[in-house]
């Protein structure tokens, strides 16, 4: 019970890797957010289960490129569990297309989701998340490679791990903040709209010769979410299997 009576906010928590660390973490002890922006019936299944199994988490809508919602998103928890303790900056968007093909509405969506609503998620945590605390921003192992059509969305996650080294020497308070870089993980957002063919190759690219599952991430995130790492901050942790 690595995380007993810490509370936990992971956004985008209601499907893949997300609902992942919210089940793993809950396993653990932890009191769970699952918060979602537009998917009620999945997060209300997440919390269910987590409570099935003996856990203890809520739902909560919030849209995390508004900082209104966000402020709700933070006031709400602290109403429920009285502090929050962890926090799982995980909420995504990605459009894969080629640089010239993606348009205005493209490149807003996924710099508002991917950039702004961390932005907006640690500008919040500077004053109420608890002392000793620690933040996981998802990044990708993306950032460091040249794959065509990711272009968006490698440049907002390389905005995130330069967020997360700054703000890990900016908020104190004994709080420690990380970011996590998955490699190819098998959930139905990275997976749509890939051939066989480009999903086969990916697998051979890592010293495994499969995708990960997101319990591999999930358990990074369950070190990171620990005490156990308090001495690691303002590092990009990779979970690839060699892919880089």
């Amino acid at each position: 019970m690595k995380l007993e009576n810490k509370v936990v906010i992971i956004t985008g928590a209601s499907r893949g890797i997300g609902q992942e660390f919210a089940f793993l973490l809950a396993e653990n002890g932890a009191k769970i957010v699952v918060n979602h922006s537009n998917s009620e019936k999945d997060a209300d299944a997440t919390v269910a289960k987590i409570k099935s199994n003996g856990g203890n988490a809520i739902a909560i809508k919030a849209d995390v490129s508004d900082r209104d919602q966000v402020t709700r998103l933070f006031d709400q928890t602290i109403k429920e569990f009285g502090k929050v303790d962890v926090l799982v900056n995980n909420a995504g968007v990605m459009f894969n297309k080629k640089l010239k093909d993606n348009t205005q509405e493209d490149f807003n969506k996924q710099f508002d989701v991917n950039v702004k609503g961390v932005f907006n998620m640690l500008q919040e945590a500077d004053s109420k998340l608890s002392d000793n605390g620690n933040i996981i921003n998802i990044s990708s192992t993306t950032v460091k490679l040249m794959f065509p059509t990711y272009a968006l969305y490698s440049a907002s996650k390389a905005a995130v791990e330069q967020m997360t080294r700054v703000f890990s020497k900016e908020i104190g308070r004994g709080i420690s903040v990380n970011a996590l870089a998955p490699g190819p993980t098998e959930t139905e957002l990275f997976l749509n709209g890939k051939s066989e063919e480009f999903i086969d190759k990916l697998k051979s690219m890592n010293a495994f010769d499969r995708l990960a599952q997101p319990i591999d991430i999930a358990r990074v995130a369950l070190f990171l979410a620990s005490d156990e790492s308090k001495w690691i901050s303002g590092q990009v942790i990779a979970a690839n299997g060699a892919l880089i």
